[in-house]
């Protein structure tokens, strides 16, 4: 009750953020019930409809990052002077975002089951069976003639409300003993692990990706190539760069500061390196993203028979929208944070366009050395498929 009330009162961009967090949940299980229906109309093909569950793995993955940043970033969850006093501690607030966020996706999960089983037509309207809509284009597609496990459905639909609350309660967890708020900051360590998953995740995409006239990279529908190393391999890759994304950002902060910098170039990269632990790792997910779907173009935009379906498409759409957005969140955030440094900086003298030259400068050489890094994973992913 404390959580409904609270977002009674919120602002409209943090219940837009919600609500972005209940469609990315629909969307995704929407994706699991469909795996659900395929399995059940094609009983002996087990290797598809594995594949088709592995690679609903991905949007759940950046849905769940998704809902982790928008839980991380919600000003009701953050800790202010006087809620201990009524009981509202920082284990507390945790739990409340955790609950939060339970909500968010079991709603998101809810209408996702009404709308899927509308699509079947197992909707009851006044004691008839309702028309299938769209003549029944989906009839097929949902296994409209066959009877829908229930217990199945709601427990993939418990997937996405379950992991996101968990990941919410990890992440926004209270730290025993919290760094002091003038220390300096030391680059992020989590630089050589990165590196070296996308080093292990590059090389199982070249050692698997070597299929001869197969298929390189088969999605859900086709069944040659070797996709689940593949996916292992990307999934590696991903992670790396979700892991080293911190360090580059602070490496880009260091790159400004090169080489007699002036004023403008050192309040860029200073604030850009205090902000690299906030948007490096959004930005290592967008990276991997992007590479990704460059090189699938690649592989596939050539083909005179797209192999891309409607559930593909989808997907595609949950994995660009949520990785997206979690960057925007959490550039918004890092953006808030500074927000008394700017106001300091303001009073002391500072020209306002110093301060716009500043973020002009930290975007220029974030883009910069991103761009360069996913050209690069892009051509790495690409070399054994075009061997």
């Amino acid at each position: 009750m404390l959580a409904l009330r609270l977002a009674r009162g919120t602002h409209p961009l943090v219940l837009l953020r919600r609500l972005m967090v209940v469609a990315a949940s629909g969307g995704v299980g929407f994706l699991l019930l469909c795996t659900l229906t395929y399995a059940l109309s094609h009983p002996t093909d087990s290797g598809t409809s594995g594949l088709r569950l592995l690679w609903c793995l991905i949007p759940l993955a950046a849905t769940v990052h998704f809902a982790v940043a928008v839980a991380r970033t919600d000003p009701s969850t953050r800790p202010r002077p006087g809620l201990s006093a009524v009981g509202l501690g920082p284990a507390r607030l945790t739990a409340l975002a955790a609950v939060s966020t339970a909500v968010s996706g079991a709603l998101g999960s809810a209408l996702a089951l009404l709308v899927f089983l509308h699509l079947r037509g197992d909707l009851h309207l006044r004691g008839e069976l309702t028309r299938l809509p769209f003549d029944g284009a989906a009839a097929e597609l949902l296994a409209a003639g066959r009877p829908l496990p229930l217990a199945a459905a709601l427990t993939l639909l418990a997937v996405v409300p379950l992991l996101a609350s968990v990941a919410a309660a990890l992440a926004l967890r209270p730290r025993r003993v919290p760094p002091p708020p003038d220390a300096p900051s030391a680059a992020p360590t989590e630089l050589p692990w990165g590196v070296a998953l996308m080093a292990v995740g590059l090389a199982v995409e070249t050692y698997t990706g070597r299929g001869g006239a197969r298929s390189p990279l088969p999605i859900p529908g086709e069944i040659d190539g070797n996709p689940a190393g593949v996916l292992v391999g990307w999934t590696l890759t991903a992670l790396g760069l979700a892991l080293a994304g911190p360090g580059i950002a602070h490496f880009s902060g260091r790159i400004l500061q090169w080489l007699r910098p002036g004023a403008t170039r050192l309040l860029a990269g200073r604030i850009l390196m205090e902000e690299s632990s906030r948007i490096g790792r959004p930005l290592g997910v967008v990276c991997a993203v992007t590479s990704a779907a460059i090189a699938a173009e690649a592989l596939y935009g050539g083909r005179a028979e797209q192999p891309f379906g409607l559930l593909t498409i989808l997907g595609a759409a949950l994995v660009v929208t949520c990785t997206t957005a979690t960057l925007l969140v959490s550039a918004l955030d890092a953006r808030q944070t500074r927000a008394t440094t700017t106001d300091s900086l303001r009073r002391l003298g500072v020209p306002a366009t110093v301060l716009r030259k500043a973020t002009v400068l930290r975007a220029a050489a974030l883009l910069a050395v991103f761009a360069a890094l996913t050209w690069g994973v892009t051509a790495l992913t690409a070399v054994p498929f075009a061997t």
